[in-house]
């Protein structure tokens, strides 16, 4: 329940408990915890109809289009009374189920048993329809590759070409600061867990990699020893100083543009993985990320990257959806959202 209530909900719902918050953004801290310690989802969200609340739906609006699974939950407006405007917001905001006031609140249970079975009935898989139908989404598919493929290609050449002054600039500076290789190769998990050399700009001390164990009581992700692991550390200090202005800025991110030439990955997908950290992502509802492509950017980069709230399960979260909804239009769009997530908020 989302916003300014002055009742709650009445005895006869005892099969329902309800907890209030005074904005978006609370609601979705709520849902992620939800989410990352008991693996469930709201029954049913209901947003209070006041002052800015116009404000809110926009806000819902962008929180459903970055998780779309959400959309699974029953949305209802609570309004003091149904007004055109009002009415006019289930077109305008269509993950909007229902309208309720005061008087039908009690009907709540009722309603949301409603709406979840007719959402659960369109999310049924399709009957099965003529041989024709698989062919064409295969041409689909093949041709959406296709234009992939030749993006990536063309693009990557180009930004090498383009980068290439400043590729040299940088690896003299990394030279010049500290002892080490230019570049940091490592092996990674990409598409369908195969394993590739990712490259990038060093931007820590020679043997960070044989200081990580001392590290993981610094991990922002948790110490969690069961389930998925990622490894991110805030002010990390085998980072040098070149290497946290080459991370804050993404100019460590350039090399990667080789792999993309190569084929190993895409400039739009799922971040590559550490073997460490793929080799958690094992069960059938986590290897899901790994049927998309290996990327230098994505939806996590776009909406989280360098967030420390952050927890494993809503990275996850985004990688299956972004492996969902993966096309060639869609990451477009994710490059036009790019540029704004290229400059960290936080030393991680």
């Amino acid at each position: 329940m989302v916003g300014q209530f002055q009742h709650k909900l009445s005895d006869d719902m005892p099969n329902f408990r309800n907890l209030l918050v005074s904005n978006v953004a609370g609601a979705e801290k709520v849902i992620t915890e939800l989410k990352r310690l008991y693996r469930r989802l709201p029954a049913a969200i209901v947003f209070r109809v006041n002052n800015g609340f116009e404000t809110g739906l926009s806000q819902w609006k962008e929180f459903f289009t970055l998780q779309p699974a959400m959309t699974a939950v029953p949305f209802f407006l609570l309004t003091d009374r149904v007004t055109d405007r009002v009415r006019s917001l289930k077109k305008e905001f269509p993950f909007v189920d229902d309208v309720i006031t005061r008087e039908t609140f009690n009907d709540l249970p009722g309603k949301i048993e409603f709406v979840t079975r007719f959402k659960n009935m369109q999310q049924l898989p399709p009957v099965q329809q003529e041989p024709a139908l698989p062919v064409l989404a295969q041409k689909s598919n093949r041709w959406g590759y296709f234009l992939k493929r030749t993006f990536d290609i063309i693009a990557s050449t180009s930004l090498l070409l383009i980068a290439s002054p400043v590729m040299l600039l940088i690896a003299i500076a990394i030279k010049l600061e500290s002892k080490g290789n230019v570049f940091y190769a490592s092996p990674r998990a990409g598409k369908n867990y195969k394993i590739f050399k990712f490259y990038k700009f060093r931007t820590m001390v020679a043997d960070a990699d044989k200081q990580l164990a001392k590290l993981k009581h610094l991990n922002q992700y948790g110490n969690n020893d069961k389930g998925a692991v990622f490894y991110k550390v805030s002010n990390d200090p085998r980072i040098t100083r070149l290497g946290n202005f080459l991370r804050n800025t993404s100019l460590d991110e350039i090399p990667q543009l080789f792999n993309v030439l190569k084929g190993d990955m895409s400039l739009v997908g799922n971040r590559p993985l550490p073997l460490y950290e793929a080799a958690t992502l094992t069960t059938d509802e986590w290897a899901e990320r790994f049927i998309a492509p290996a990327g230098i950017t994505g939806l996590w980069q776009i909406s989280k990257r360098g967030k420390k709230e952050m927890s494993a399960e809503e990275r996850i979260e985004l990688d299956i959806n972004y492996a969902h909804r993966n096309s060639f239009a869609y990451d477009m769009w994710l490059i036009m959202n790019t540029p704004k997530a290229l400059i960290q908020k936080d030393n991680v």
